[in-house]
């Protein structure tokens, strides 16, 4: 790798950069033809870290997006796409992350744009085997450039579903990681929400993409994400009409913003509540499936798709925003907060996706207001 450096140290930084890709292009290809998995090595990294994660001006980070795109759109061999994905973009823990987190956002931003589905799909594997900290960030840039910068963008980015339907499945478990309900601030847009919502309304299946073409095992690694977006999904539809109803204006110099005005008021937050109803509905529908699914990757009974580990804190906030809330002024919103809850968790247990005892479940519900029949199990 030595001598490769000095002669791009002659090269001007984008056609070094696009030097670069090339020698590990060929590197790389020929590992693959003696190892299924090759070892991305710290020289490679390097090179990388040097050569493309470098300053550059605007226009010639566009020229090198473009080189990038045109790169991974004529590698025919998928095998050699994916493990060069990864050595420019699996986090290092080190201060070229954040370079490298913003090139690739840029990068699959444009790929959304120009439709580069080869790119899509590396990142959907990326974002499967890389710890959730860095997925909500590329989930966040894009929403940022397609659901809150332009209007009307998300059209954009509501085309991909038919040309990658697993990079959906992944940005669905993404945004559902990081929009949690938690705040105003962590409320997804109505936009992105729509978006969402048509996706899987045209098909449910689409939420089960990764777990159904993924080989697994009963222990699923910790801290990355869910092999679906139920869980984060259920969080949706079970907080949202207490969530909504906690919503204030932000005021900004006096002035509510145009992004809160948009995304505020009566008009929408009836929309809102419409799509979270044909939401949940359609989340039912997947969880009443996955018997079959389970069943004949022979994992029911073995593998909880939804954790009841995950349960316990859902609960807790349930019960947390249910007290904060006045009882007498927002008791319609805790009844369908509790129905839906308890839908999911009773689908869900019968289905197999949720692995936990009928005590568990009434110990879990106890710290619930009392007043909703759905929970005497």
């Amino acid at each position: 790798m030595s001598d490769i450096r000095h002669s791009l140290l002659r090269r001007d930084a984008l056609s070094a950069a696009k030097e670069v890709l090339y020698h590990l292009d060929i590197y790389f290809s020929s590992q693959l033809q003696s190892a299924p998995l090759p070892i991305v090595d710290k020289g490679s990294v390097e090179l990388l870290e040097e050569f493309v994660f470098q300053r550059l001006n605007s226009l010639q980070e566009l020229q090198l997006l473009e080189i990038m795109c045109s790169y991974f759109q004529e590698q025919s061999k998928d095998s050699v796409r994916q493990i060069i994905f990864s050595s420019l973009f699996s986090p290092q823990g080190n201060k070229a992350d954040d370079s490298r987190m913003s090139l690739l956002g840029k990068l699959v931003s444009m790929a959304v744009a120009v439709c580069r589905i080869p790119v899509l799909e590396c990142a959907a594997s990326w974002l499967q085997r890389t710890p959730v900290v860095y997925c909500v960030r590329l989930a966040r840039a894009l929403v940022d450039d397609y659901c809150c910068l332009v209007p009307g963008s998300v059209q954009t980015l509501k085309q991909i579903f038919s040309a990658s339907p697993r990079f959906c499945c992944q940005f669905i478990t993404s945004v559902t990681a990081l929009y949690d309900l938690s705040s105003d601030d962590l409320i997804p847009p109505l936009d992105l929400l729509e978006m969402i919502v048509s996706w899987i309304f045209e098909d449910p299946r689409l939420i089960l993409i990764t777990f159904l073409n993924t080989p697994i095992a009963t222990n699923l690694p910790i801290g990355f994400l869910e092999l679906t977006p139920l869980i984060g999904l259920i969080r949706w539809c079970v907080k949202a009409p207490l969530a909504y109803k906690r919503k204030k204006p932000c005021l900004a110099n006096g002035h509510i913003s145009h992004k809160v005005a948009k995304d505020s008021g009566p008009g929408t937050d009836r929309d809102s509540h419409l799509l979270y109803s044909k939401l949940h509905l359609s989340v039912l529908q997947v969880l009443m499936a996955l018997q079959l699914h389970l069943t004949e990757k022979n994992l029911y009974g073995r593998l909880g798709l939804i954790l009841f580990d995950h349960m316990v804190p859902l609960v807790e906030e349930i019960s947390r925003l249910a007290d904060e809330l006045n009882p007498l002024h927002a008791s319609q919103e805790i009844e369908l907060a509790l129905d839906r809850l308890a839908q999911a968790l009773q689908v869900a247990m019968t289905s197999g996706a949720l692995l936990c005892t009928r005590d568990d479940l009434r110990t879990l519900c106890s710290r619930l207001p009392h007043n909703n029949p759905c929970f005497s199990w």
